[in-house]
């Protein structure tokens, strides 16, 4: 049977963002200048980045019982993603964020995960059924490492491509590589990962070793303007960055999975996943916001000149 479908599982926030014209003092108080709400959250954003390349796309994770929850889900269930496997969280709050910028474009985050960290194994075993009707299955690292790993070892057990973006870093048993697919981290992720200080193509390639004797099939390091390096067994390659106009860098990341996903789990080479996803996250840096920045297919085609 042919599976087409990409399940992203991870975290929902409310970003609440603040522009300031510097960080108040202790016990001070100042006015601010804009306010903003956006709906974020790596899997959130990572679950739309699959959406608009066209790919059916599920998200699982939980929100809470309140008003931003119920946003939350009808925000993904306007991009046409499946939120079934969305639960509602009676006991916790929906996750939010809550970002402080300067004038000089410095940021103060505070996040509280909310329901996002009760995202619990026993949810990943509920979606084994899902799981097996998938292609491949996305996952972050903003939900307790307990079932990030549940998650992977299901996914890995029912037969699909698992992608995991290390993000925020932190270290990971050994015995989980062999059960991904694809990871993605950036440098300083990487670095966290191997203990080897990503700056250039050279020491790109010495991490991304590290990680593919560790049992990954493939290894994908975000440069940022530097582009992407990617390896696997078969060999290597580099895409450099696309020359635009830098506006605003959140969820670049997430864009860049996302697309990522979608191309592979379209069975796609992973050559030319890397090549489109590079171009869908240089169009996100160019607009503002988490979830607005990320580019439809007809964009990012426009965009290569396909």
């Amino acid at each position: 049977m042919q599976r087409t479908k990409v399940l992203v599982i991870g975290s929902l926030n409310m970003d609440l963002v603040v522009h300031v014209p510097r960080v108040p003092n202790d016990g001070e108080t100042i006015l601010g200048t804009e306010f903003h709400r956006y709906f974020g959250g790596k899997g959130a954003n990572q679950a739309v980045a699959v959406a608009r390349q066209g790919v059916s796309t599920l998200m699982a994770g939980r929100v809470g019982a309140d008003a931003f929850g119920r946003d939350q889900i009808a925000s993904l269930q306007a991009e046409g993603i499946v939120t079934d496997h969305l639960l509602i969280d009676e006991e916790h709050a929906s996750g939010v964020a809550f970002i402080v910028i300067d004038v000089q474009g410095n940021n103060r985050i505070m996040v509280v995960p909310g329901a996002n960290g009760a995202v619990s194994p026993r949810d990943m075993q509920a979606l084994e059924p899902v799981m097996a009707e998938c292609s491949c299955v996305v996952i972050q690292l903003e939900i307790p490492l307990e079932t990030v790993l549940a998650a992977i070892r299901a996914a890995h057990a029912q037969g699909a491509k698992v992608i995991l973006n290390p993000a925020p870093a932190q270290p990971l048993p050994v015995d989980i590589y062999p059960r991904i697919t694809v990871i993605t981290p950036n440098e300083s992720e990487a670095q966290l990962l191997t203990g080897i200080e990503v700056s250039d193509l050279a020491s790109a390639r010495q991490a991304a070793q590290v990680l593919l004797d560790r049992g990954v099939l493939a290894v994908v390091i975000t440069l940022g303007s530097k582009g992407v390096y990617g390896l696997t067994l078969s060999g290597e390659f580099h895409f450099p960055a696309h020359q635009v106009k830098v506006v605003d860098t959140v969820a670049a990341g997430d864009t860049f999975t996302g697309a990522l996903a979608a191309l592979i789990g379209e069975g796609r080479s992973l050559k030319d996943a890397v090549e489109y996803a590079n171009a869908a996250a240089a169009l996100a840096v160019t607009r503002r916001g988490a979830q607005p920045s990320v580019p439809t297919r007809a964009e990012v085609l426009r965009f290569l000149g396909r």
